[in-house]
């Protein structure tokens, strides 16, 4: 690779004068044929594997990323290196994704930016059939192992995908893999060992402090004076929920520094300001839940503060490796209170679905040899949010209980720019006859702009395969003679076992969820030990990651005060109900059954966890919502079974 013109060039384009030794073994590996692995510290330069390649190899760069700032960012960056990128998610209008869908065609685009969700779309499957994909590179590639610490459906499916697209090569990437999750990676994607480079996690310009402290109160006075002691620079103060990431930055804006919120419950466009004024600013201060910074390249951050205790050391280094990745010395610092232990608890515990809800989606999943359903309408049914029901069809998945076909839509919708008789003449022959009908009474219903059709419906009436039916459909959107709005997606799925296994596995999956409550309580347990280690802690974290530091950081608090740490013991509160308003309860619980009927639903209510029918039912404001959520989800649930 040393001394190759063409590989010199490309790298100009980048404004890099040479690769870093790990991108090196990456993109030797894969303009040499072989998929590789890359696992690299937060800042090491892990989207160059990808977009380097992207120039030099025949076909179609696939970039997988759940992280649409990241799109967006290295979109704008590769536009302004004249490199063509695009992407395809939500937020694009119908006119802005077929430009992007001609673009991909005609092979203008050499790269392609999608969220892991996109391939349960079958038309975008089938546009990227007609591309040959030269690379398919998964950013944030630990979702993909069911015991790594951010597991996400979608992405365990991503193996198969990238088989069943022909992808000539594969590249996973990610910050955060532990020896046993690299494993999984390279077992899921067939990546040799000699292909998968980790180049290590310490960062010696980090300067880790870890800051035990009794309350809230304590904690917003050690902020305000570090914010105050400190030479001005732009920072990130880390939080749990979003009502504290309000309550933090208004305190420090009081205070007289620039520090604004930041979290999912804000408006779009007032999270994108936020943002933006934050990376222009050299002081800026941004308070917010743990989805700020993912993708975004702000080199000069010099202070990340987790107000809030992570939720584990994956999260932690994560978020700790925003911080300088100029190589400038920064500081990170992390309050460690044991009073934040019961929230971060709740969220693992309310995923867990009740015993009632998992018989119901064995049973629906074993009702036919191959059933048809909408996740949107079964999750309502058994109050089961969106992710926890992927979650549990992705184990049935494992255990072989059933079998995925490839998503569809019940239902298309057609606007065109002319007639239907207009456009069958255009198309000519019998293409254009078979058009005339799809679109025609009784097989379409014309409204005043959209004519709708189920194009199995569609298909069976005229005797013709499915496809040709939204081929056709495609044709005209293809020409721009109209505008297609799917609709109504199903998820397939064709048994594997006998409808008696229902109960039988209603069971495992229970364990499962079990086991992950056990997994993500532990990682909490582990973001403890941190912090009262009796050893360097960068050497800790590094050993986490499967790496050995020759010696001692020296700056760690470990290192600095040369003793362990000890964190004061949050008072137990009052047995319940202690402090609750009972009578309150039983109305709000006899009011709505299907949404608090079952002991966990209102635990969930009452620990601030929503769910499908807490949302239908419009309880997220009820001022019960979240009574109970510093207490441990336990005792609550513990304390809602003793009533029945």
């Amino acid at each position: 690779m040393q001394g190759d013109p063409d590989l010199a060039r490309a790298l100009a384009r980048f404004g890099f004068p040479n690769l870093r030794e790990g991108q090196r073994r990456v993109v030797e590996a894969l303009l040499a044929g072989r998929s590789s692995l890359a696992v690299f510290p937060t800042g090491g330069g892990k989207s160059l594997c990808y977009q380097l390649p992207s120039q030099l190899l025949d076909g179609l760069t696939v970039v997988v990323s759940p992280l649409l700032a990241l799109m967006k960012d290295q979109i704008d960056f590769l536009a302004s290196r004249g490199i063509a990128a695009e992407r395809l998610d939500s937020t694009l209008s119908w006119e802005e994704t077929q430009k992007a869908q001609q673009r991909l065609r005609s092979g203008a685009t050499k790269l392609l930016y999608v969220a892991p969700e996109r391939f349960a779309n079958e038309r975008f499957v089938a546009l990227l059939h007609e591309i040959p994909i030269a690379l398919f590179a998964i950013d944030e590639a630990h979702c993909i192992s069911e015991w790594g610490h951010n597991f996400r459906p979608d992405y365990l499916k991503l193996a198969e995908t990238a088989k069943h697209l022909r992808a000539a090569r594969v590249l996973a990437l990610t910050a955060t893999a532990t020896p046993g999750v690299a494993k999984d990676i390279q077992h899921a994607f067939g990546i040799a060992d000699e292909d998968a480079v980790v180049t290590g996690f310490f960062r010696a310009n980090l300067e880790i402090r870890t800051t035990p402290v009794a309350s809230s109160i304590e904690r917003d006075r050690l902020l305000v004076a570090r914010v105050r002691e400190r030479p001005a620079g732009p920072a990130i103060v880390y939080v749990t929920l979003q009502k504290t990431a309000e309550r933090v930055a208004t305190m420090l804006a009081r205070a007289g520094f620039p520090a604004k919120a930041y979290h999912a419950g804000m408006e779009a466009g007032e999270r994108a300001a936020v943002q933006d004024e934050w990376r222009a600013s050299d002081r800026g201060i941004v308070v917010a839940t743990i989805a700020f910074g993912m993708g975004i390249d702000k080199a000069d951050v010099r202070y990340v503060t987790h107000y809030n205790l992570p939720k584990g050391l994956e999260s932690y280094s994560q978020e700790i490796g925003r911080a300088g990745r100029d190589g400038a010395p920064s500081v990170v610092e992390l309050f460690a209170c044991e009073e934040d232990v019961p929230v971060l608890q709740n969220f693992a515990f309310g995923d867990t679905p009740t015993e009632e809800a998992l018989l119901g989606i064995t049973s629906a999943m074993l009702a036919e040899p191959e059933v048809d359903v909408s996740l949107f309408t079964l999750g309502g049914d058994l109050d089961v949010r969106p992710l926890v029901l992927r979650t549990a069809l992705t184990y049935l998945e494992l255990a072989g209980a059933v079998r995925q076909l490839t998503p569809r839509y019940a239902g298309y919708e057609v606007r065109l720019e002319a007639s239907v008789s207009e456009l069958a003449e255009r198309i000519g022959g019998e293409p254009g006859e078979f058009f005339r009908k799809v679109l025609s009474p009784p097989i379409a219903k014309k409204g005043r702009t959209w004519h709708a059709l189920d194009p199995d419906r569609a298909a069976a009436e005229l005797g013709q395969p499915r496809d040709r039916v939204v081929r056709a459909l495609e044709y005209v959107e293809t020409k721009g003679w109209g505008e297609i709005r799917p609709s109504d997606l199903r998820h397939r799925f064709v048994r594997q076992v006998s409808k008696e296994e229902g109960p039988r596995l209603a069971r495992e999956l229970a364990a499962r969820f079990a086991k992950r409550e056990a997994a993500e309580t532990a990682r909490i347990a582990q973001m403890l030990d941190f912090v009262t280690v009796d050893r360097c802690q960068s050497a800790m974290l590094a050993a986490h990651f499967g790496e050995a530091l020759a010696a001692a950081c020296g700056t760690c608090t470990f290192c600095r005060e040369g003793r362990a740490q000890a964190l004061p013991h949050a008072p137990s509160p009052p047995p319940l109900p202690s402090g609750l308003d009972v009578d309150a309860v039983d109305r709000v619980a006899s009011a709505n059954p299907r949404a608090l009927g079952r002991p966990r639903q209102l635990t969930r209510f009452l620990c601030g966890l929503s769910s499908p029918a807490t949302t239908k039912a419009k309880l997220g404001r009820h001022p019960l919502c979240g009574a109970l959520e510093e207490r441990r989800f336990e005792e609550v649930l513990a304390w809602a079974e003793a009533r029945r």
